[in-house]
């Protein structure tokens, strides 16, 4: 095990388990969360730090792990304060290229590195170190960041300059989005015909149709119970970003009406299939 000393910031429902994976493989972590209370699990088992400062300065690679273009721009404009001379940020945010690659500039600057590394996968992958990540950034960073990314996940895919992981991010969640608004719209399709739920779900997760996606979330629409592992509102955070980035098809727009429908009922705290219940 090497003395490199890493750093997390941001301990939500992924940066929780992701953190764990690396002190489980032993390393030296030190975490921040801007919740004080989120990093009540870290107490014993990490040092926690009481400012972006006293990590920054304490870590030679920090992880950043938050919600949207908001936060990360919050959160890096503390970093950007530190003498910063041989660190390595790693970014696992599902954020706009132009945030992003803003930051990375930023960062480089200051003659540190920068990868953007999204990660496909909820938050049972997380808790397993299943993740696939995809990374953006230069060649010698994302090797001096892969013995940390393989405690992490079962794949790296490094593609490209700094804003290509991001930009691999938004695809598969664009397609996500479309899986899980056709299985919910099937799945109400065949109960208008008669069927049971549980027998159309067996059938398309038996079928060419089925995948890993709607094998996932079976469980939760037998029961329709939709506890979160990946909220409606950030699905349609990505889907807009996805908008943004210039995804004009034929279904984006009937497909962001869908989601933003439903985060106006009140649905966006829900888990994403939770969908089902904006559109009965």
């Amino acid at each position: 095990m090497n003395n490199t000393k890493l750093g997390w910031i941001g301990l939500g429902n992924m940066g929780n388990p992701m953190a764990k994976n690396l002190l489980k493989a032993g390393y030296n972590l030190s975490v921040y969360n801007r919740s004080i209370d989120k990093t009540e699990d870290f107490k014993a088992i990490a040092t926690v730090c009481q400012s972006i400062s006293e990590l920054v300065n304490n870590c030679d690679i920090i992880f950043t792990m938050l919600t949207n273009d908001d936060a990360v721009n919050q959160v890096y404009q503390e970093v950007l304060k530190e003498e910063l001379d041989g660190k390595l940020f790693i970014d696992c945010s599902t954020i706009s290229q132009e945030c992003s690659l803003a930051n990375a500039q930023l960062v480089k600057a200051k003659n540190a590195g920068f990868i953007d590394a999204p990660v496909a996968g909820s938050t049972r992958p997380a808790k397993e170190g299943t993740l696939i990540i995809m990374a953006g950034g230069d060649e010698k960073d994302v090797e001096r960041a892969q013995p940390y990314f393989e405690k992490l996940g079962k794949l790296t895919k490094h593609l490209g300059a700094n804003g290509s992981g991001i930009a691999a991010k938004l695809s598969i969640n664009y397609f996500l989005s479309l899986i899980y608004q056709g299985l919910a719209e099937t799945v109400l399709f065949s109960e208008k015909l008669g069927l049971e739920r549980k027998d159309m779900l067996e059938i398309i997760n038996e079928s060419a149709c089925g995948n890993g996606a709607t094998k996932v979330k079976t469980p939760l629409l037998i029961n329709d119970s939709y506890p979160a592992a990946f909220a409606l509102d950030l699905m349609l955070k990505d889907i807009l970003l996805a908008q943004k980035a210039g995804a004009d098809f034929p279904l984006s727009q009937a497909m962001i009406d869908t989601y933003q429908g439903a985060q106006d009922k009140g649905f966006g705290k829900n888990d994403v299939i939770g969908i089902i219940e904006a559109l009965k």
